[in-house]
């Protein structure tokens, strides 16, 4: 099947099939393209589409992005994970909004934080309508199965060829509507699980779909055993049900979102409260929940103190400061300290109903 015959069966294909009413595939600007591909990497169309809305909603053009805080661009991203593409987000709207213009070619935007190859390929061919190849989860899947291709994906060999794969695919027209329909396929119908062999345009030339090997592509990640580490989160409040919260470091894990004070068990929790001066008025361990990050598991333990007449707290990793319930709602969370103040929260309410 030569690469023309290619292009024109998943562009019929895109024609007759393909999604079009995406909610990023409306009004399509660079800052909008860039936004989506940033929100669907490693996440599912379905979890996207509502933050996308509401983000755009807030910050409906680039400039908009670039003037906020950042912790109201971590807010809107809460829950979204991955807080490194957030913070790179913003980065790069402020380095772009200062040099004056979006750039269109791919030195300048695999120069920006956070945009690599695919997700610039991405923007240039669907903004800019430039024929550039993209190379996200779903075409991966849709270049191993067709050519069959074994060895693991994020393997730097597999990916090379990969790559060379989908820059010789690409066409030079109707690059866009390619582009999208490339991300379809996968995303519709070259499934992980379930795929619609039967229902792709290009089934007839699919080397694992003849062979009936599907499912042995794209090849796995080789097996690893992920290490698990245990703490503490403080869960201090005062008399008026306030908490105490710090801001996390700039980069790492959970980087600027608001989190709670860590410890490694509860004598040094208490110890702590003992060197601010805090008089504790009760105190209780909540259930182990466990948090799964890409590379460990986090096995945390709430441990509620309460406290009378709080003082400024010194934090040593930097900024603490006492929030109420309502004020909570607003700050940039990680999506576990969230889950458990909003629990708690509902706990305490429960309890005011008695």
């Amino acid at each position: 099947m030569t690469p023309v015959d290619f292009q024109q069966s998943i562009l019929a294909w895109f024609d007759q099939h393909g999604r079009k009413d995406l909610p990023w595939q409306q009004d399509i600007t660079p800052y909008r393209v860039w936004l989506s591909e940033t929100m669907l990497q490693q996440t599912q169309v379905s979890t996207v589409i509502p933050y996308f809305k509401a983000f755009t909603e807030k910050f409906p053009a680039l400039e908009y992005l670039a003037n906020a805080p950042v912790d109201e661009v971590l807010h809107r991203w809460s829950g979204l994970g991955y807080y490194a593409r957030a913070r790179n987000l913003h980065k790069a709207a402020q380095q772009i909004v200062k040099q004056g213009y979006f750039p269109d070619n791919l030195p300048e935007l695999i120069a920006l934080p956070g945009i690599g190859q695919s997700t610039a390929g991405a923007i240039l061919s669907i903004a800019f309508n430039k024929s550039h190849p993209i190379l996200d989860g779903n075409v991966k899947r849709v270049l191993t199965r067709f050519n069959a291709i074994s060895g693991w994906p994020g393997n730097s060999r597999t990916n090379k060829q990969l790559w060379e794969i989908s820059t010789r695919l690409t066409p030079t027209e109707r690059v866009a509507d390619y582009t999208q329909a490339m991300m379809d396929l996968g995303a519709t119908l070259c499934t992980r699980r379930n795929p619609a062999c039967n229902a792709c345009p290009v089934n007839t030339h699919c080397k694992a779909g003849i062979s009936n090997t599907v499912f042995a592509y794209p090849s796995p990640k080789p097996a690893k055993t992920l290490p698990t580490k245990q703490l503490y989160l403080l869960l201090l409040t005062d008399q008026d049900k306030r908490v105490l919260l710090e801001k996390r470091p700039p980069t790492g894990i959970w980087g600027g979102l608001w989190s709670l004070p860590e410890f490694a068990g509860i004598e040094e929790a208490n110890y702590w409260c003992l060197k601010q001066n805090l008089p504790i008025i009760s105190q209780r361990a909540l259930k182990t929940r466990r948090h799964t990050f890409s590379h460990y598991h986090l096995d945390y333990t709430p441990f509620c103190i309460q406290t009378e007449n709080p003082k400024n707290i010194v934090m040593e990793a930097g900024l603490s400061v006492w929030y109420n319930a309502q004020q909570i709602n607003g700050l940039g969370l990680a999506a576990p300290i969230k889950m458990l103040l909003q629990a708690l929260n509902n706990e305490d309410n429960e309890g005011n109903n008695d």
